[in-house]
């Protein structure tokens, strides 16, 4: 498939399931300003490259004077999976830059059963220094809707807290980098999709926890929305408006920076 045809889809035929989220997602939290350099994190996946993709289109066409890098961490990835990022990346049209690490190595060592938390936040931390090194003001991560209604119930049923994958912060260690979500309102199946209609092939994961076929908790949490979408299908809509209508008068307590304050005192 042409590059050309596979950047006209984006705009044409994934008009209103993947142009339209990204550009409310961009809009809504006012992800892009005048003269951003960004970074933008090329992980191998489908989601990745169309972020890269998005990304260079509203680069042509948008409203805002901005740069871009397009990144990619190698955290341990076999030298097939490395050269399948590359072809993907020249077939995109995407000027790639790649750097090693060695997090696979080490999450995996630190923690063999369950190493997906300490590889996502060591991975985050080698892609905010490398973007500070390049100049860039912000990141671009390819997080999607259906991530941000995983992680809220992984947060609840996990973790023992009500909170969500933000589309936009700022980065604490390496501040004033921020993080930015641009796909945040693109749902996964329109993303399959897209893939499939353009005949392209991304690396899914390609770490060992995924080789040995072990189940992650977010794998576990897919599969229970998946089954309950079946008899509600406005149930990740639903979820994520609960995020944006929260009734402080009927929850127990909530946090801040400083503590946690309970309503219960405040009546």
């Amino acid at each position: 498939m042409d590059v050309k045809e596979i950047e006209k889809s984006i705009i044409k035929k994934y008009r209103k399931t993947i142009w339209k989220g990204f550009i409310d997602s961009i809009n809504k939290f006012h992800l892009l300003e005048e003269n951003d350099r960004i970074a933008v994190c090329i992980s191998g996946g489908k989601d990745s490259f169309l972020l890269a993709k998005c990304m260079q289109e509203i680069q042509k066409h948008g409203i805002h004077h901005f740069e871009l890098k397009f990144i990619c961490m190698n955290p341990g990835y076999k030298k097939e999976n490395i050269k399948q990022i590359e072809e993907n990346a020249k077939k995109l049209n995407i000027p790639l830059e790649i750097f090693d690490t060695d997090v696979f190595m080490i999450a995996n060592k630190l923690n063999e059963k369950h190493p997906c938390y300490l590889c996502a936040r060591m991975r985050r931390g080698y892609l905010y220094d490398y973007a500070k090194k390049l100049g860039c003001n912000k990141i671009a991560l390819a997080h999607h809707f259906d991530d941000v209604i995983e992680t809220t119930l992984m947060s609840i049923f996990y973790s023992g807290e009500f909170k969500t994958m933000m589309p936009i912060l700022e980065s604490k260690n390496f501040s004033p980098i921020k993080l930015i979500r641009p796909l945040y309102f693109v749902r996964e199946e329109s993303i399959i999709s897209w893939a499939k209609t353009n005949q392209l092939t991304f690396l899914n994961c390609a770490c060992k926890f995924v080789e040995k076929k072990l189940e992650s908790k977010r794998s576990e949490i897919k599969k229970l929305i998946k089954e309950l979408h079946k008899t509600n299908p406005f149930l990740e809509k639903n979820i994520y408006k609960s995020l944006e209508n929260v009734n402080l008068k009927t929850i127990i307590s909530y946090k801040d920076e400083e503590s946690i304050r309970s309503v219960l005192d405040e009546l």
